[in-house]
């Protein structure tokens, strides 16, 4: 009987240490393409853990809507069907309506400060409470794009320049009420519509992230760049509670490392390739660029900002009184 009880505990004991050994399988989603800026900032993390917990976890990448679309990703991480994601600011604002202080033009005067933000006390406080109100863990904010301006009318050097030029803009409250502060005439229209509307006149230019500018071959339409940085985004990577409640305390300190050397990375990569895309666009592209002198729109931008936070909550004008603060 001994014998017997012997073996049996032997078994379970083997059985125990089996399961312990087996990796823990992360699925992670975005809903953009294999080589996109969504795959660099999830493929690093989902290196990083693997080599940091010796293959203990094990980071699934799933590219192309595979797992949810995107406008579906954050509530599906509060339920807890999936386990990771990455999500751009303007996608998360519905659920936490404080990131909408990201969507504001020249929420971030230029790339140290919106560091200065992002990895400072603001960053984090922001990071806390959308876990405490959501349950969803922002593991690393990642790097920083931006919208780029061209036009087929003239090169942009003040805001003097945009003065009836016809921009199309998202069908967004914030970005007709910049655009018009700046001067120019926003037409809202659809993406599917932006291309025609481009090649007929319909409108002389627009504002997209900069690869977009490349990819969608509108240097071909519009002849002039302004390199404005008037809207920025973020794209973070995040975490169900249901997923981080699997984790032992060794295994969270990992994968919080993991996700700020892979934010770093993504950092310094969107930038190099920021600049490199702008060089492209003004050399094989044959745009005209200009640097315009970002003194007056970030004038402007301040009051779209107060217009925008005096119909929004306390917490909403803290924060954004904090962001200001933090470029002092």
């Amino acid at each position: 009987m001994k014998l017997i009880r012997s073996i049996l505990i032997a078994v379970m004991v083997l059985a125990a240490a089996t399961a312990w050994s087996k990796p823990l399988t992360i699925n992670l989603g975005f809903t953009s393409a294999k080589g996109s800026s969504y795959d660099i900032l999830a493929s690093k993390f989902a290196e990083l853990a693997g080599k940091y917990s010796n293959a203990d976890i094990n980071v699934k990448v799933r590219c192309c809507g595979q797992l949810v679309t995107e406008d579906e990703a954050f509530k599906a991480m509060q339920l807890g069907t999936v386990d990771m994601y990455v999500i751009t600011d303007a996608n998360i604002a519905p659920h936490f309506p404080l990131m909408n202080a990201f969507v504001l033009p020249y929420i971030f005067q230029n790339a140290e400060h919106a560091r200065k933000v992002l990895d400072g006390p603001v960053g984090k406080g922001l990071a806390d409470k959308l876990y405490k109100e959501t349950g969803v863990t922002l593991l690393t904010y990642g790097g920083i794009g931006y919208r780029d301006f061209y036009n087929s009318v003239r090169p942009i050097n003040t805001m003097a320049d945009l003065k009836g030029v016809k921009i199309r803009v998202p069908k967004n409250d914030v970005m007709i009420a910049t655009w018009k502060a700046f001067g120019a005439s926003p037409i809202p229209l659809a993406w599917a519509e932006t291309p025609p509307a481009l090649q007929t006149g319909a409108v002389d230019g627009g504002d997209n992230g900069t690869s977009f500018i490349k990819t969608q071959k509108f240097y071909e339409i519009c002849k002039n760049l302004a390199i404005l940085d008037h809207f920025s985004y973020v794209n973070p990577l995040f975490a169900s509670k249901r997923v981080m409640k699997k984790l032992t305390d060794d295994q969270k300190k990992i994968i919080f490392k993991a996700a700020k050397e892979a934010g770093q990375y993504h950092s310094e990569v969107m930038a190099k390739d920021l600049k490199e895309i702008r060089a492209w666009l003004g050399n094989e592209g044959g745009m005209a660029v200009t640097y315009p002198d970002k003194s007056e729109f970030i004038r402007e931008a301040l009051k779209v900002q107060d217009n925008y936070a005096k119909d929004r909550g306390d917490e909403f004008k803290q924060l954004l009184k904090d962001i200001r603060n933090a470029a002092k």
